[in-house]
């Protein structure tokens, strides 16, 4: 486990979580993140989610939802657009691409989109590309405080 060890991974297990580490290679020329998960683990992208961060009015929010979906930022408020990339980077301690909802350098607002509670578990970042936990909903929402609701929009 000491190789999978991140602080995603330390926080669930301090947390005295269930969750499943799942690894692979990640292929640097692909751009989407998380299908790349979803397909290099045989999983049902529906339960593959990403990580987002916007900027809504003046605090900074983490959003949690399927990678095949898009997030809707207009119901997240008139003022919400994403965070640069560097930013997300410098306020999460992760990487984009690996950024995990868990285990950030400080604990921002979190929302997970509803269609995680149609699933048993979900994999999210691990904390670095190549690298998904699975766990339950719920204790990502424990482990986040994420507030649940729909986060995104019909296509």
């Amino acid at each position: 486990m000491a190789g999978h060890e991140t602080p995603a991974t330390r926080a669930a297990r301090q947390a005295g979580i269930a969750f499943e580490i799942h690894e692979y290679e990640h292929d640097p020329s692909v751009a989407s993140y998380g299908l790349e998960a979803a397909q290099a683990l045989g999983l049902d992208p529906a339960r593959v989610f990403k990580t987002l961060l916007v900027q809504r009015a003046d605090q900074p929010t983490v959003c949690v939802l399927p990678v095949s979906a898009t997030l809707d930022l207009r119901a997240l408020g008139k003022r919400t657009a994403m965070l640069d990339p560097q930013r997300a980077e410098s306020l999460t301690g992760y990487v984009t691409g690996g950024i995990s909802p868990v285990g950030q350098r400080r604990r921002l607002p979190t929302l997970l989109d509803e269609s995680a509670e149609a699933h048993d578990t979900i994999a999210v970042s691990a904390g670095r590309r190549g690298l998904e936990i699975e766990l339950a909903p719920a204790d990502l929402v424990a482990l986040t405080g994420a507030d649940v609701r729909r986060l995104t929009r019909d296509e």
